[in-house]
């Protein structure tokens, strides 16, 4: 089962955020305070990152060493994830021209 959620994490983190959050409401007010508004803003904006501050979080100590490095990582994700999006849906944007080929000559 904890493999099965991992897969559904890493292809959903959204959904898999929502679903820890429901069944495990401790982990996520001990992680941001009892705030409902970080985890709300985490999991629109910064999904994973927030799924991994989480799991890395330790009650009473927070997080330290080496749980930086996962974060860190899952903040590249996720702003990977949004550059992606745009590039992929340039053409949407209003005013947006592509830049022409080069034409090609004809070898002699």
């Amino acid at each position: 089962m904890p493999c099965l959620f991992a897969m559904f994490a890493g292809m959903f983190p959204r959904i898999a955020d929502l679903f820890l959050w429901i069944a495990r409401p401790a982990m996520f007010s001990t992680a941001f305070k009892g705030s409902w508004f970080w985890p709300a803003l985490g999991i629109i904006f910064l999904p994973l990152t927030t799924l991994f501050y989480v799991f890395m979080y330790t009650p009473g100590i927070g997080l330290r060493g080496w749980d930086w490095l996962w974060i860190g990582m899952a903040v590249v994700l996720d702003i990977g994830h949004w550059g992606h999006t745009a590039w992929t849906n340039r053409q949407a944007i209003p005013g947006y021209t592509a830049t022409p080929s080069a034409p090609s000559t004809p070898s002699a």
